[in-house]
């Protein structure tokens, strides 16, 4: 295969192959990020690369022909490490040299799985926070006794690093990172082609999307989530989300975090960020009046609440993404 040969101009993403990967843990960024490509949204490519160039086998048997060496790599946008091996071995020094080089010359690191050992391996985490599954973190962490590992999200990112959970929690990370980069379209648009939610909530989930849970339509909180939805522009505190419910407040207190991770005041105010994102996206009207359509009641507060959530102002995320 050609994996390695990128388009002129494309944003070049490396996905490192371990000997011994799943074909799930090389295939996820593949599948998130040549989506983007794709359906035209940017001109992002990616290729397959290893420690030796020639071929892996997978934990499946199935071997993976072509694929770069380190080289190939050199000049990589982002550095994806999909997983790790399963004995949660330490990161040899040519793998955290290498790991710590691209990240000096400007290169997004990316660990998935277990694919943060390496990561923090190579020193690119000390002082931060991290995480990765949740079977590899005694063992990290008697390596590296000062690391903070946060048990309770999906994935952490720091910008020039990120990390996450278990298997199935990379989708996450590759749609943050298509919508951190790209925008909430773009990455709703990602996930709708491939069926997959553009974020998920529970225990350890980041604030999603579209949260309301997968459950019986008839379900007390979710149809109190959809009803919230729906009235965003609202004074929505706990009281009457409990009464949309058809809940006492004391029990909806202890329901909803038991549901959705977080509390019911945190919820609403990631459910408004994300609509007055999508508005600012994709409409012409003004701060203010979004900061109306979503409940916030001037642009002081809608300013105040990106602030907090994403780091930028209302009109920087517009000029940032709009166009996109």
């Amino acid at each position: 295969m050609e994996s390695c040969q990128v388009e002129e101009g494309a944003v070049r993403i490396g996905i490192f192959a371990v000997e011994g990967s799943t074909m799930f843990h090389l295939a996820v960024p593949q599948m998130v990020f040549d989506e983007v490509a794709r359906q035209g949204l940017a001109p992002w490519e990616t290729f397959l690369f290893a420690e030796r160039a020639g071929a892996v086998t997978t934990s499946e048997g199935y071997c993976v022909d072509g694929v770069a060496g380190w080289e190939a790599a050199a000049e990589a946008e982002m550095i994806v490490v999909p997983t790790w091996h399963a004995d949660g071995r330490r990161a040899d020094e040519e793998m955290a040299t290498r790991l710590a080089d691209a990240h000096r010359r400007g290169a997004v690191v990316v660990g998935l799985c277990l694919g943060a050992i390496p990561v923090v391996d190579a020193g690119l985490l000390e002082g931060r926070a991290a995480v990765t599954h949740w079977q590899a973190f005694e063992d990290l962490r008697s390596r590296h006794p000062g690391l903070e590992l946060d048990e309770t999200v999906l994935y952490i990112d720091h910008g020039d690093v990120l990390t996450s959970a278990g298997t199935a929690s990379g989708l996450d990370a590759c749609l943050h990172l298509v919508r951190s980069r790209l925008g909430a379209a773009a990455a709703t648009a990602v996930a709708r082609s491939l069926v997959i939610a553009p974020h998920r909530e529970g225990g350890q989930a980041q604030y999603i999307e579209h949260p309301v849970p997968e459950q019986d339509e008839h379900d007390q909180l979710s149809r109190a989530l959809a009803w919230a939805l729906e009235h965003l522009h609202e004074p929505l505190p706990a009281a009457r989300l409990a009464r949309a419910a058809h809940m006492s407040p004391r029990t909806f207190a202890r329901a909803f975090p038991a549901a959705m991770g977080t509390t019911a005041a945190v919820w609403v105010a990631a459910r408004r960020v994300d609509t007055a994102r999508r508005l600012l996206e994709t409409t012409d009207r003004s701060v203010e009046q979004i900061a109306g359509d979503v409940g916030w009641g001037s642009a002081v507060t809608m300013r105040q609440a990106f602030a907090r959530s994403l780091g930028i102002t209302p009109t920087q995320y517009r000029r940032q993404f709009r166009d996109r």
